[in-house]
């Protein structure tokens, strides 16, 4: 009985009457269109994986009878997904976020929401909505993960996923399918790939920096080239997966093992074989620079290059190199282990 006379007062309760007004600083004006609002200076929050970020929401002036609303854009299906709501003095989470999202609440004017311990399928457009009868108005925010995107098939060949096999195997590598912000950004930075994946909302690209004739000829521009929205169930390409910073370690054990035992090696130091998106996130936030191929956990046998250089497979920029799926067998290798 007390539950649900608590969970009453967040629907019935009216928030404290207004007793002041915060002011933006000197030469920010805020729109017309916001009454109670605060605009955001920064509309962009910037974060990794396992930390913790807040997207701020503050109002202007507190209204009667009013609500705040927090909601997720998710851009594989489009729906917008509620978060949080409060009446200022109460509140109720909802969805799988919610046992990591609360209000921040510094003071009575905060609507702010925290999010800690910061998942790869956290990044996204965020929506503050305030509730007021006929006065109803909103801020969107997009919460933006440093990271890296890659592209990823499996060990017989490429053009082998659907859609949902796309999506598991990138989770599957420490990852998951990358968004089309995510795929134009990493092309900026010099991804260049011939075979086309799929992304997050569904639909399928490949990036081309360097225009050539087995990747849709001579004459057309670099871009992100685009075969629009697929079949999920029945189209097949590969998978363009991301991934942001670790919460762990990759290190390398030299060796001439089979696949069998670089796992057995790993395990004796307490570690597992690192998944792709392991090795890549590394790569990109430790800076890991081996010349050394390894096994990891897909089977694959790759090494992480920083500082390119002639021995080290003599290619001009920075990346993760690949031998690919060679037989499990062979005792050419070693191992990169991943210790969380």
């Amino acid at each position: 009985m007390h539950r649900l006379l608590l969970l009453g007062c967040l629907w019935l309760l009216a928030a404290p009457p207004a007793s002041g007004i915060f002011q933006r600083p000197t030469g920010s004006p805020a729109p017309l269109h916001l009454q109670y609002l605060l605009e955001p200076l920064h509309p962009t929050v910037h974060t990794q994986r396992g930390a913790t970020a807040t997207l701020p929401c503050v109002l202007r002036a507190l209204p009667h009878n009013y609500r705040v609303k927090w909601s997720k854009v998710e851009p594989a299906n489009y729906r917008e997904n509620i978060i949080i709501i409060t009446n200022g003095l109460y509140h109720k989470n909802y969805g799988p976020l919610s046992p990591r999202v609360r209000l921040r609440h510094s003071h009575r004017y905060d609507a702010s929401l925290t999010i800690t311990d910061v998942a790869l399928e956290d990044e996204g457009r965020y929506r503050c909505q305030l509730v007021n009868g006929l006065e109803d108005e909103s801020i969107s925010l997009t919460l933006h993960l440093e990271g890296i995107v890659f592209p990823y098939q499996p060990s017989n060949g490429r053009y082998k996923f659907n859609y949902h096999e796309a999506k598991r195997a990138c989770e599957q590598q420490d990852s998951r399918l990358a968004t089309y912000q995510q795929l134009y950004k990493a092309w900026t930075e010099g991804l260049d790939w011939c075979n086309a994946g799929w992304i997050l909302d569904g639909t399928v690209h490949y990036p081309i920096i360097n225009s050539r004739e087995p990747c849709g000829g001579r004459l057309l521009l670099p871009g992100v080239r685009t075969y629009g929205a697929r079949d999920k169930q029945k189209d097949r390409f590969d998978a363009f997966c991301f991934t942001s910073a670790l919460q762990g370690q990759v290190y390398f054990i030299r060796g001439h093992l089979n696949f069998k035992e670089a796992g057995q090696a790993c395990r004796n130091h307490g570690a597992a074989l690192a998944k792709v998106g392991q090795l890549y996130s590394a790569w990109k936030f430790s800076q890991l620079d081996r010349c050394d191929g390894g096994w990891l956990a897909d089977g694959s046998v790759r090494y992480p290059i920083t500082i390119p250089r002639q021995r080290c497979g003599g290619l001009p920029d920075p990346g993760v190199r690949s031998f690919g799926f060679p037989s499990k067998e062979m005792r050419t290798y070693g191992t990169y282990c991943f210790v969380g």
